[in-house]
């Protein structure tokens, strides 16, 4: 019948919500944790140096003393340009332990994320099996908490010593000199190992297990609904073009940045009391350096968010969130695009 559009004469075009459509790791398992490694490595690397000294800044004014030594983020960057320590330099101290850091982060994050779904996928029979199906969203919020918890016990570590290298020494000018010779990564390590043996580098755990938990599930469940809401909107686009869409192949590129960044400030904003009092934790003793104060017990994480809380209330919880949330939806949206990237790429 004339003007009758046929099935198969309708163009095809291909999207996918990419990280939901992960492969199982039922086969070439060896193959497929190389890319996630490798792909997780190198997109973290890259977002850690555009956020870095954005970072640098949240962790002083997380850390800082009461009353508050920075009227806010502009403050706490122009005080550090001014910093007779190193002006720009300084907001890069320690940028080593972080970019190395962040390989393991999103390495293990994207790696986790795949196991969880398979895992998933074995002890519930009823969850979508084939590839390419979307398990439902509950279930990838899931998949994103197990690989936050798994992914805080390499983070913490790490974590601990870039805060304790953040860590202003403008607090004190005429310490300058000293703090600058004695705050390398390995002076840091060999001093946390040396008063508080291999535990002390999971000081601040449990806020970045809280953090990680949490945080990685709003990051990967934000990634996976947005990208659905805009491939169901192009699905209906391209529908009313008479045009089908196979949800088989990758989002565009700008669906993944829109996405990303959209992950990027979830992550960050929901459980952002949890990173400030951990901060606080791997900071108390460089704090107490840098003002040659008596060294004092350790704080456990529920003391000091009270006393946090009980000097500066809720806006000290979330001192520097505003910044934060700022830097990590670009720093997000490209880990998301440069992931997704070399993984299509990698094939």
């Amino acid at each position: 019948m004339a003007g009758t559009l046929r099935k198969s004469d309708v163009p095809i075009l291909t999207e996918s919500s990419p990280t939901s459509d992960l492969k199982p790791l039922t086969e070439d398992q060896g193959i497929e944790a190389v890319k996630d490694i490798a792909c997780g490595s190198v997109a973290g690397s890259v977002g850690k140096l555009i956020e870095y000294p954005f970072d640098t800044v949240k962790v002083r004014l997380q850390s800082q003393p009461h009353p508050p030594i920075y009227n806010g983020p502009l403050d706490c960057f122009r005080q550090s340009l001014l910093a007779p320590e190193g002006g720009l330099h300084s907001l890069y101290r320690g940028i080593s332990a972080p970019i190395f850091g962040a390989a393991i982060e999103t390495s293990s994050l994207f790696f986790s994320y795949r196991i969880a779904q398979s895992a998933l996928q074995t002890f519930f029979p009823s969850l979508p099996q084939g590839k390419g199906e979307t398990l439902p969203l509950g279930a990838l919020l899931a998949c994103g908490a197990i690989s936050g918890a798994v992914t805080s016990l390499l983070l913490t570590p790490i974590e601990l010593v870039k805060c304790k290298l953040q860590y202003p020494s403008t607090i004190s000018p005429d310490n300058v000199a000293r703090v600058r010779k004695d705050r390398g990564p390995l002076s840091v390590i060999a001093s946390v190992f040396r008063d508080h043996g291999i535990l002390g580098f999971w000081r601040g755990q449990l806020g970045t297990l809280i953090r990680e938990t949490g945080g990685s599930a709003a990051w990967f469940g934000s990634y996976e609904g947005v990208s659905i809401m805009l491939r169901d909107h192009r699905l209906k686009h391209h529908e009313r073009k008479n045009t089908l869409v196979d949800p088989a192949t990758s989002a565009p590129v700008h669906h993944q940045l829109l996405a990303g960044a959209s992950a990027g400030v979830a992550y960050n904003f929901v459980f952002f009391p949890a990173d400030t009092i951990k901060s606080r934790m791997q900071t108390e003793e460089v704090a107490i350096h840098c003002s040659q104060g008596k060294k004092q017990a350790q704080s456990t994480f529920w003391r000091s968010g009270a006393d946090l809380w009980r000097q500066q209330g809720l806006r000290g919880l979330y001192r520097g969130c505003g910044i934060t949330v700022v830097r990590s939806a670009p720093s997000s949206a490209v880990i998301f695009a440069i992931y997704e990237g070399l993984r299509g790429w990698s094939g």
